[in-house]
């Protein structure tokens, strides 16, 4: 169900667009103190609880002692469950860095929220992603990312890639980490003994003459030594920041963007129409879906 004129003129479902103020919420419910709020929380607590997957409009119904039917009268569908999901259990972005920071600096705090807010609630991992930010928080999530880059020379759509970049290798990062965790779990052993097992395991498999690189990283013992906390993140955004850098003091030294060594010249993807994937095309440049953001994809 999408927002019709009354609420707004916004093809954002109705909750959403109650969300932002655009329309009052339902006074009164089947049973007194039903709320969209209430629902939502309610949902959120069976995610975190058993994971995504045990979330319905009938489970959530039960939680709250009230038929499922009674829920439709707040949320319209599960996927619209899911987008208030997100909205609450990631939350707005922390306050900005103060005046003066680097965008470098400014990026890598942004990042490093949106990880912590996915790892709080890995099952946000699970959801989705079905169009670019929509809700409150979201679009601030986005906000303070694009803040970050304002004093650079970079023009709005390699703002709005650069962005994308960094959200989605942020999700990739949690998805690996919350996967491997779960992996892990179910074994019923350790981290130290899963990945003995598989060094031994693939040292019998991978003969060397036919994957010589992989077995000189499996006979050097690297995979066997605890490296710093978090390491793979932050030699990650380190990487990706250098690449950004790059870009910016290409502009700054040359007045011109680098140039792909195999495409030639850099050209931003999104100059034509944009499919939001909740509505009709539009003109004009934004992220064809919401990896940019936390709210689908943090």
């Amino acid at each position: 169900m999408v927002g019709e004129s009354d609420g707004g003129g916004t093809w954002l479902p109705a909750s959403v667009e109650a969300a932002w103020g655009l329309r009052e919420r339902p006074a009164k419910g089947p049973r007194p103190g039903l709320s969209i709020d209430r629902i939502v929380a309610s949902a959120v607590a069976v995610a975190s609880a058993e994971g995504l997957g045990a979330v319905s409009m009938g489970r959530v119904a039960k939680e709250l002692g009230v038929s499922t039917m009674s829920l439709y009268r707040y949320v319209a569908a599960k996927d619209e469950l899911y987008v208030l999901m997100q909205e609450a259990a990631v939350g707005a972005p922390p306050p900005p860095p103060p005046p003066g920071t680097g965008w470098r600096q400014a990026l890598l705090e942004w990042a490093t929220a949106q990880r912590a807010a996915v790892r709080r609630h890995p099952w946000v991992l699970r959801l989705p992603i079905v169009g670019p930010p929509a809700t409150p928080n979201s679009v601030a999530w986005w906000e303070q990312g694009l803040a970050a880059l304002e004093e650079t020379p970079l023009d709005d759509g390699e703002r709005i890639s650069v962005i994308m970049m960094i959200a989605g290798f942020v999700r990739h990062e949690a998805t690996t980490e919350a996967d491997l965790h779960e992996a892990i779990t179910s074994s019923g052993l350790g981290p130290d003994e899963v990945m003995s097992r598989y060094i031994r395991t693939l040292k019998r498999l991978a003969d060397p003459e036919r994957f010589p690189s992989v077995a000189r990283v499996l006979g050097s013992g690297v995979m066997t030594v605890a490296g710093p906390p978090d390491f793979d993140f932050t030699f990650g955004m380190a990487r990706i920041l250098d690449g950004v850098e790059a870009l910016i003091r290409a502009y700054e030294e040359d007045g011109a963007p680098v140039a792909d060594p195999v495409a030639g010249p850099v050209t931003h993807p999104m100059a034509g129409p944009v499919a939001d994937g909740n509505g009709p095309a539009t003109e004009g440049t934004g992220p064809s879906a919401a990896e940019g953001c936390p709210e689908r994809g943090a």
